[in-house]
């Protein structure tokens, strides 16, 4: 595998890129190939077994790229397919929920942790299983929070918005019992919900400290790389390139957002509408 070969990133939207401005953040010389599912979007009420099948199919159709190292950066994406992925596969896989656990480890003072997610990441328990392989002292607190990826999905993202009495009352809602739990740490298990920080520390106060895998999942993509002798040098400006299954030009505005710059093209590709049945080119 060449150094120059791009690092794959996929997510079922946009925001997966979260995960990707961090990697470009501490590994800018790294060239990256950014796939959002956004015709199959979302993956957390699916089933797990079908999100397994994606996550599979997406793999593949990156390795075909010539990816060196893929991220699944989501949530559901990683608590289906991490494990059965990385024995599948001979390309290096990483996933966002481990990270996340071992920066929630990290910083609670009184072991007690919480963790918001779309519906299928909190059903899986991956959290859970994570945070306690870590520290099996730690007692985990978890919430579905189903309507923040639709928040974030329909660009209300600015404070604003998040002032609004009934999003407000919303993330309350979904917080309030975590916050009785007295936790003093929260995971932002989904990759949408760091644009929600402002909304989420407003309801939490300094109850709680936000943990974004971002960080942490950018910290083991470089020290793979490094192991491997793979990171790149020295080799000209480096290519971001970013594809999509569906509503390409609505991905490029809301996505820029997320990643914090431009976003001037996307590809548009082929995938299976599996709630349809059949292939399709939106």
């Amino acid at each position: 595998m060449k150094m120059d070969n791009p690092i794959g990133i996929f997510d079922s939207g946009v925001g997966g890129l979260t995960v990707a401005r961090e990697i470009i953040r501490q590994l800018p010389e790294e060239n990256i190939v950014y796939f959002g599912d956004t015709l199959r979007v979302p993956y957390g009420p699916r089933p797990l077994p079908q999100v397994k099948d994606l996550v599979f199919e997406i793999v593949e159709m990156l390795i075909e790229r010539g990816v060196k190292l893929i991220v699944i950066a989501c949530n559901t994406g990683t608590a289906a397919g991490l494990i059965e992925a990385q024995a599948k596969y001979d390309v290096p896989i990483v996933g966002v929920i481990e990270p996340g656990a071992r920066g929630a480890v990290q910083a609670t003072r009184n072991r007690r942790v919480g963790v918001i997610g779309t519906v299928g990441t909190i059903d899986s328990g991956a959290y859970s299983k994570a945070v306690r392989a870590l520290d099996a002292g730690v007692t985990v607190y978890s919430a579905p929070c189903p309507k923040f990826v639709d928040i974030v999905e329909q660009g209300m993202i600015s404070d604003a918005n998040f002032l609004r009495p009934k999003t407000y009352n919303l993330a309350k809602a979904y917080l309030t019992p975590l916050l009785r739990a007295q936790i003093d740490t929260l995971i932002l298990g989904c990759t949408h919900y760091p644009l929600l920080s402002a909304l989420l520390e407003k309801v939490s106060g300094s109850d709680a400290q936000l943990i974004s895998s971002a960080l942490e999942t950018a910290v083991e993509v470089r020290t793979i790389l490094e192991r491997r002798g793979q990171l790149r040098s020295g080799s000209g400006a480096p290519t971001y390139h970013f594809a999509a299954s569906a509503n390409v030009k609505q991905f490029a505005v809301l996505g820029g957002r997320f990643l914090g710059r431009k976003i001037s093209d996307v590809e548009l590709v082929f995938v299976r509408d599996v709630d349809r049945g059949r292939t399709v080119l939106t």
